[in-house]
């Protein structure tokens, strides 16, 4: 039989990696978090770029869960069970981008690849499909490596700021942790996918960058209370001297 805490990882795991995977392919959706909520949208001017607004990708509604799992697999498992968690995830998304790029390959059935709508219009289903899921090779590199490169720093802020808070302060190592990653994070895919495989300019970069991360900065502050809920949840689960005992080990270097 499995340990509570074997059970725990397992779900903790399960977690961080399907909302890793559903994300990355939502991402392909771009919406106006503005008119979504029902107002109008902003306008932004930053490095000298002008009319930017809060569009984002898709993939944000459920990137803030990823790196709550983070955060609490940091807390009981330490560094080591967030970076091998990191790198199982990292290759089942490229395995995933893989298998969607032989999927997009596959000769369509005829009765399939035209759909009539009900305006009398046709859709090419082939070609949607090719288009919704098939994102770009610079777009699939930057997900990976900018996933790798925020998790590791989250992994790493969050260890140094437990060292110095001990059991308490959840909420600040949790936040900072995630502040500093999401700002790499941010840079880093924007970088490779668009300056580097798309020739945007580096100010434009920046722009992007600083609205995307201007929304994540609201995200992590506000899912404070969430990360004391799942927290509680879990202590409730282990019981109190197996998660006080798993919090200290994850700090120790049997987890470095």
């Amino acid at each position: 039989m499995f340990r509570k805490e074997q059970i725990l990882f397992i779900i903790l795991a399960g977690f961080f990696i399907t909302n890793a995977i559903v994300a990355e392919f939502i991402g392909a959706k771009l919406f106006s978090l503005e008119k979504t909520i029902g107002i109008l949208p902003f306008s932004f001017s930053f490095f000298g770029v002008n009319e930017l607004s809060f569009n984002l990708t898709a993939g944000v509604l459920l990137w803030p869960v990823v790196f709550i799992m983070t955060d609490v697999i940091n807390e009981y498992y330490g560094v080591k069970g967030v970076r091998m968690i990191s790198w199982l995830t990292a290759g089942l998304v490229a395995f995933s981008f893989l298998m969607v790029w032989a999927v997009i390959h596959l000769e369509p059935a005829s009765f399939w690849e035209i759909k009539k709508l009900k305006d009398g219009s046709e859709l090419n289903m082939n070609l949607a499909f090719a288009q919704v899921f098939g994102q770009g090779l610079w777009i699939m590199i930057a997900s990976i490596i900018a996933f790798l490169f925020g998790q590791v720093l989250d992994a790493l802020v969050f260890r140094k700021i437990k060292i110095i808070t001990g059991d308490s302060g959840v909420w600040i190592r949790a936040t900072a942790s995630t502040l500093v990653s999401q700002l790499v994070d941010s840079f880093v895919v924007l970088f490779i996918a668009f300056y580097i495989g798309a020739g945007w300019t580096f100010k434009t970069v920046l722009a992007v960058m600083l609205v995307n991360y201007l929304y994540k900065v609201f995200i992590a502050i506000a899912f404070i209370p969430f990360l004391y809920l799942v927290h509680g949840i879990i202590r409730r689960y282990l019981g109190k001297d197996l998660s006080a005992g798993l919090s200290q080990a994850a700090i120790g270097s049997q987890y470095n």
